[in-house]
């Protein structure tokens, strides 16, 4: 009998076999997941940094004039505009005045959450790491492009924004001390017009549930951007035979004499699940990315980078 991806994974093929799972157990498994999750948190940490450091150069620096501190350009004196704006240094050397731009600096909001339950802990064989792994060394990453960007960063549900060069630090501590019985998507009470939210996860509880906190969102003015982790063998299914699908969240079996038989069916909806919250994201004007942990992190990390860079520089904030 072979083992396979979460009953939960499947979405509406196998998640009715879930139960609920006494409190006792419950708190004893929270605790060992906080654990292991501070443990490893370190090395998540320095690989985040690696994979940060990959696209930090093409991430700072929005090119447009405005308040700030970081030069970035000289042109030409225009008549009518304060001559205490006028760079004389670089003046004297020419026959012109000429303006000192600055870069435009104005911080920005941008929340971030990772999905930490228990069915983001699979790991095949195939894969490079575990969802929950990706998902946390992303968020890092991700934190630490944002920090060197000077925005303000926060975990929506855990912890205020902050502007710190050492940000991503501190969401690795805050992480520690995380709650594993956190929603896949936090509330939307702290969420303001304007600020951008990034989630990271698999997005696999049912989809009524996951549509009507993406509507909370959406009324709040949020931009989200979701970030979708699967294994490979989640979208292959390679299963064949006799195979016994364990939920890891609740334990729950689920038993197929032949798993080969369900394969398309199960693609299919994995897949229908897929275009239904994308078509939700391209609706409101958000994002909807997908990544599987056999790729290099690099890779969603530079398309949130071309996402977020656009919207910081398209001037529509308050």
């Amino acid at each position: 009998m072979s083992s396979g991806p979460s009953s939960h994974e499947s979405g509406d093929v196998l998640t009715e076999a879930r139960t609920s799972v006494p409190t006792s157990n419950r708190v004893g498994t929270n605790l060992a997941e906080a654990k292991g999750l501070a443990l490893s948190l370190p090395d998540l940490l320095v690989e985040a940094r690696r994979v940060a450091t990959t696209v930090l150069a093409g991430w700072h620096g929005r090119r447009r004039a405005g308040p700030g501190e970081t030069f970035w350009q000289f042109r030409p004196f225009v008549a009518g505009e304060a001559p205490g704006r006028i760079d004389w240094r670089r003046s004297a050397r020419d026959d012109h005045f000429y303006i000192r731009e600055r870069e435009w600096e104005a911080a920005h909001t941008v929340w971030l959450a990772a999905d930490l339950s228990r069915s983001m802990d699979f790991r095949s064989k195939l894969a490079l790491a575990s969802k929950r792994d990706r998902a946390v060394v992303l968020l890092l990453a991700l934190g630490d492009l944002l920090a060197a960007a000077g925005e303000r960063i926060g975990l929506l549900g855990l912890s205020d924004p902050i502007l710190s060069r050492n940000a991503a630090e501190r969401l690795a501590e805050t992480l520690t001390h995380f709650e594993a019985e956190q929603p896949a998507l936090p509330s939307a009470m702290r969420l303001s017009r304007f600020a951008d939210l990034v989630v990271i996860g698999d997005f696999l509880d049912p989809l009524d549930e996951i549509e009507a906190r993406l509507a909370e969102y959406a009324r709040h003015g949020a931009t989200v951007h979701l970030v979708e982790i699967r294994d490979p063998v989640e979208e292959i299914f390679p299963y064949a035979g006799r195979t016994e699908f364990r939920d890891p969240e609740t334990g729950a079996l689920y038993t197929i004499g032949r798993a080969e038989q369900i394969a398309e069916d199960y693609r299919n909806r994995l897949l229908a699940r897929r275009e239904t919250l994308a078509a939700t994201c391209r609706r409101l004007g958000w994002t909807y990315l997908t990544h599987r942990t056999d790729r290099p992190a690099t890779e969603p990390l530079l398309a949130l980078h071309a996402r977020l860079s656009t919207r910081t520089t398209q001037g529509d904030r308050p």
